[in-house]
Formats: C-alpha cells, sequence, structure tokens
C-alpha cells in the first residue's frame, strides 16, 4: 500500500485526537442563546423552494421566529417566498449573505443540494449561527465530522432534517425496543422503495442556461460540466454522486434514525455493498442491498449486530418479510423489520409500528407519548439555551456517517470496507479511503 501523504496523515492525526469521545459526547449543553433586540430569533434560509421552502414554513410556525433573508442559486424560486415574506431580503450567493446579514441573523436552515450542506453549515457555524441542516448532514464523511466538531467548538444549537425522528411512530419504535418487548435484537432489515439513481450514461449536449440562474453558483464545491436542463436542477441531482447520495443518502438518515437511536449504536465496525455497482462516475446505482455490522450492544442479542439495507426494487428475503405479514404484497414500501429473541417488530416508515406474531402480543399496552415538533423544538432551544434538540449534531453525525459509509461502499461491490471511526479512514485501503473527502473545485474552498 502506497504510505499517506504528511497532510493525510496530520489530518486523520488531528481528527482522531478530536473525536476521542466521537460517541459519548454530552447531551445536556449551556448553549448560545439567541440575542436579537426583539427577543426574536431572526433567521435565514439557504434555499427557497422545495425541502426549504417546507424547512421555512414549519419553523415560522413558531411565534418567536423571525425570517430575515432567503438564498438561492435561481432567482425563479424567490416569487412564492415574497408572498408568503414580502420584508425578506434575497440574495443569489450564500456567502454574501453571511457576511452582510451576520449581525442581523441568529440561525439558518440548509436546505439545499446535499453537496453544499457542508460548506455553508461550517461557515454559519463560524458566524456563530444556529444551524438547521437538512439530511444528510453533508454529502462525504470528512464534512460530516467536520460539522460534528464545529458545532461542539461553537456551542451552537444544531438539528438535522429528520423530522420523523420526533413523531410519534419512531419514538414509540425506540420505545417498545428499549422495553424489551422483543427480546435482544438479532438482526434489523431497513428499505426504501424510491429510486433516486440513473443506470444510464450522461447525456452528451449543452442546453442554454435560464437567465435567472446561477450555473456556478449551483454547482458550489463540485467540479465544472455543461448544463443539462433538468438533468441536475432542480430535482434530479440527488441521483448524481457529486451532488447527491442516492437512495441511501436520501431516506437512509430517516429510516436508520429508530433503530439507530433504539439499539444505542456508534459507528459500523464494517459495511459491504452486495448490490450493484455505479456504472459510471456521475450516477447512483439503484436496488442497493448494503450490509453494515455494528458493535453489539445492552440491546442486542450478541456482540454484532447485522443492519441491512435495500432500496428500490430490493427487498429482504422473503423468509424475513414473512415474520410480518402473511401476504408479501402487503410488506410496507419503506420501514425497518427488527428481528428479537422473542419476537418481530415491524416500523412502517410513517406508520404505527406493529409486534409479531399478533397472537403473542395480543393485549400489549403501545406507549403513549407526548407530541414534540422537531422544528419547533429547535427554535426553543436557540432561544434558550441548555438542552440540545433531540438530532442535534452530536446524535446526527455519527448517524450520518454510518449511512455516508453504505454509499462509498457501493462504489466497491463485494469488498468487506472495515471502518476506523476516529481516524476518519479505511485502513488498507487507498482507492476508497480517496472517497471520504471530496476535492474542491479550485477557487471554491471554504
Amino acid at each position: 500500500m502506497t504510505p499517506a501523504s504528511p497532510a493525510l496523515t496530520t489530518r486523520r492525526r488531528f481528527l482522531a485526537q478530536a473525536t476521542g469521545t466521537l460517541f459519548a459526547a454530552p447531551f445536556i449543553t449551556t448553549g448560545m442563546k439567541a440575542a436579537s433586540p426583539n427577543g426574536k430569533l431572526r433567521h435565514a434560509s439557504f434555499g427557497a423552494s422545495g425541502m426549504a421552502m417546507g424547512d421555512m414554513k414549519s419553523l415560522s410556525n413558531h411565534p418567536m421566529l423571525e425570517l430575515v433573508a432567503v438564498c438561492d442559486v435561481d432567482t425563479r424560486k424567490f416569487d412564492e417566498v415574497k408572498k408568503r415574506w414580502p420584508e425578506v431580503r434575497f440574495y443569489q450567493d450564500w456567502k454574501e449573505l453571511l457576511e452582510k446579514e451576520a449581525a442581523n441573523i441568529d440561525s439558518v436552515n440548509v436546505s439545499t443540494p446535499d453537496h453544499m450542506h457542508g460548506p455553508i453549515g461550517l461557515k454559519a457555524m463560524e458566524h456563530g449561527k444556529h444551524v438547521y441542516g437538512q439530511k444528510p448532514l453533508a454529502q462525504n464523511l470528512y464534512e460530516c465530522r467536520k460539522l460534528m466538531l464545529k458545532a461542539r467548538e461553537t456551542g451552537v444549537m444544531t438539528q438535522m432534517g429528520i423530522q420523523v425522528s420526533s413523531s410519534f411512530t419512531e419514538r414509540m419504535a425506540v420505545d417498545i425496543i428499549q422495553s424489551g418487548a422483543i427480546g435482544k435484537v438479532k438482526e434489523v432489515h431497513t428499505f426504501s422503495n424510491k429510486f433516486w439513481g440513473d443506470m444510464d450514461p450522461v447525456p452528451q449536449k449543452t442546453d442554454q442556461l435560464p437567465a435567472e440562474l446561477d450555473w456556478q453558483k449551483w454547482l458550489g464545491t463540485a467540479t465544472d460540466r455543461p448544463y443539462i436542463e433538468g438533468y441536475y436542477h432542480p430535482g434530479q441531482w440527488r441521483k448524481r454522486r457529486d451532488f447527491g447520495t442516492g437512495t441511501l443518502g436520501d431516506m437512509g438518515c430517516h429510516m436508520f434514525s429508530g433503530w439507530f437511536r433504539a439499539l444505542n449504536l456508534a459507528a459500523p465496525v464494517s459495511v459491504k455493498s452486495t448490490g450493484p455497482a455505479p456504472l459510471n462516475a456521475t450516477n447512483w446505482a439503484i436496488n442497493a442491498v448494503v450490509e453494515y455490522t455494528f458493535k453489539g450492544t445492552a440491546h442486542t442479542a450478541a456482540d454484532t449486530v447485522k443492519v441491512t439495507w435495500y432500496d428500490g426494487d430490493a427487498r429482504p428475503p422473503e423468509e424475513v418479510m414473512s415474520m410480518a405479514v402473511t401476504d408479501l404484497a402487503k410488506f410496507p414500501g419503506q420501514g425497518s423489520l427488527y428481528i428479537g429473541t422473542d419476537g418481530v417488530l415491524l416500523a412502517p416508515h410513517l406508520t404505527t409500528p406493529t409486534l409479531h406474531p399478533r397472537e403473542k402480543f395480543t393485549g400489549f399496552k403501545y406507549p403513549k407519548l407526548e407530541p414534540r415538533n422537531h422544528y419547533l423544538e429547535f427554535v426553543d432551544c436557540c432561544l434558550n439555551g441548555g438542552e440540545k434538540p433531540s438530532a442535534n449534531f452530536d446524535y446526527a453525525g455519527p448517524l450520518t456517517e454510518a449511512v455516508l459509509l453504505g454509499c462509498l461502499a457501493s462504489a466497491f461491490p463485494g469488498q468487506d470496507i472495515a471502518w476506523d471511526a476516529p481516524g476518519l479512514l479505511i485502513p488498507g485501503n487507498e482507492a476508497a479511503n480517496a472517497l471520504v473527502k471530496r476535492q474542491y473545485r479550485p477557487g471554491t474552498e471554504v
């Protein structure tokens, strides 16, 4: 194996030292409080439509949040924002917004394509701003780790946009697993029938740029390439490896959160992709199958526990699905199946979990939970300080790293990818290590 460069060695040493308590950070913090003159949380949004619009609406349901500024590289996206918030100031350059509005905002949401989550989130925290970061936390493992460490360093409040983790459905599944209702967990199967991938080559053409779109700012840190109408922007970037993270990155942060929290897991020991490899360097594959191995915990049946991810048309084996349903056609499209020593829990995405075999759990009293709003929790924590939000970056960082490690493994199908979490590296595999951190386009470094 080629020796690591001095810069890489230094980077690894720094990360290892900085993450000595990587998965044991305290949940309680003094936190930074919002300090606006009118007592409100003055807020800016990076992104003006799609998920960003959803985030702005949901955050604005808090009476003490004031939307001050919005940034989007496509100015056509400003029209709906202007109708709802006519006093908002608009920017097309995210750096300009942070520079000019630094004294006027307390918090931000980063709801851009995945590849800009890291750069914008890091710079916002450097300015001392609280960050609501959309999932996945970052597009690559290195940025993900940096976001977690920067949140600790600055003391700002953070929350990743896995709003389902605050819903009663996921919290109920966590409660049931931790109560021991199905005994110790032997394995988990988690799945999504989405198809955020593309098995076709990139079209060899260049289209006329819309006047309202700054293509270079949309590309951000990614390498330059021609604009192809509808191929990247606005909605297809999740399929592209330089910008999105495929189905696993898109839905994995939602689906992983239930069992990650329920089993109190940390970093995976290893990961292996047994699904198809991406056919080119541009697009994610579909129908992925990824096998994770984690160290066991008090909630697992052995010293290690296996979790398998499936997406697209891929599904758990029939004998596994039949543990929860008699008609396989009724197996949910998205969710997780926990197999325990004393039973099975099926937790469909956004739907109430059920225990199996049903006759064994007749009369089981499902837990009653107090309501919790993912967005309002973030605003409250920013305003009041003290306890961190439930999906703060100390939690969301390791969770997202697990997801992204599976994305990385898909480029090396059939290979056992060992993971050194403190060192942020894959021992003995320089080809895989090259994908831990992306190379920024010259002149776009943050």
